[in-house]
């Protein structure tokens, strides 16, 4: 909650407190969503040393008995870090080796272990790269036929990644479409009082340096004046 309502400062203790207290459970499996929870957190405040560092530990956690699902979602977490450095490669090769293990995942009948209540899947992977993309400028990772097609799950998620697909029309020079977008995720932003949406919009615009915005952009700007959250 508190990294939605974009307070980072008590979203981090609470994910500190949250490793700690699963650390005394005595659970490496718990230990390591903590971790990679807070992991993914830093991946997307663009603190790429600590996603990595993060993801360290949470593997060790696991040691040997690291679950597939674990090993397929980490993996992801770390795409993020690097693409959080601008590391195009690196990110590559994170997202492929989470897409090949969350599709082995895919075609087994047993639920994943707690605390992985949902199943990790290429769907989510493809939703990661999107993510990816947006981070590094890479218009050709953001855009596809099926792109808008992941935004699925809460309002908020959905907001979250057609922001994403914003930069990534930003990156191939459609401002237009980018600033539509934009402005259709403020507003799920501003319904829901939360304050990670807004700040993103606020980093899409900031993104378009230009001493004369279209209409689409001076518009964003009039209904971001006055936002406080």
């Amino acid at each position: 909650m508190a990294w939605d309502q974009g307070d980072h400062g008590s979203a981090r203790s609470w994910y500190g407190s949250a490793i700690k207290a699963a650390g005394s459970a005595g659970d490496p499996l718990l230990v390591a969503y903590q971790a990679g929870s807070l992991a993914q957190f830093e991946a997307h405040a663009g603190n790429s040393a600590e996603t990595l560092n993060l993801t360290r530990r949470a593997r060790r956690s696991l040691g040997e008995q690291q679950p597939a699902v674990a090993d397929a979602w980490l993996s992801s977490v770390e795409a993020l870090g690097h693409a959080a450095a601008g590391d195009r490669r690196s990110a590559d090769r994170a997202l492929t080796a989470s897409r090949a293990k969350a599709e082995a995942l895919s075609t087994e009948e047993e639920p994943p272990p707690w605390p992985w209540v949902f199943r990790f899947d290429p769907v989510k992977v493809a939703a990661c790269r999107v993510t990816c993309g947006a981070r590094l400028g890479l218009a050709d990772w953001v855009l596809g036929t099926d792109t808008e097609a992941l935004a699925t799950g809460h309002a908020k998620q959905r907001a979250l990644l057609v922001l994403d697909i914003a930069a990534g029309h930003l990156a191939g020079g459609r401002i237009e479409a980018a600033f539509a977008m934009a402005g259709r995720a403020l507003e799920t932003g501003l319904q829901y009082r939360s304050g990670r949406i807004v700040e993103r919009v606020r980093a899409v615009r900031r993104s378009l340096t230009s001493s004369a915005p279209p209409k689409v952009v001076r518009d964003l700007d009039e209904r971001l004046h006055g936002v406080y959250l």
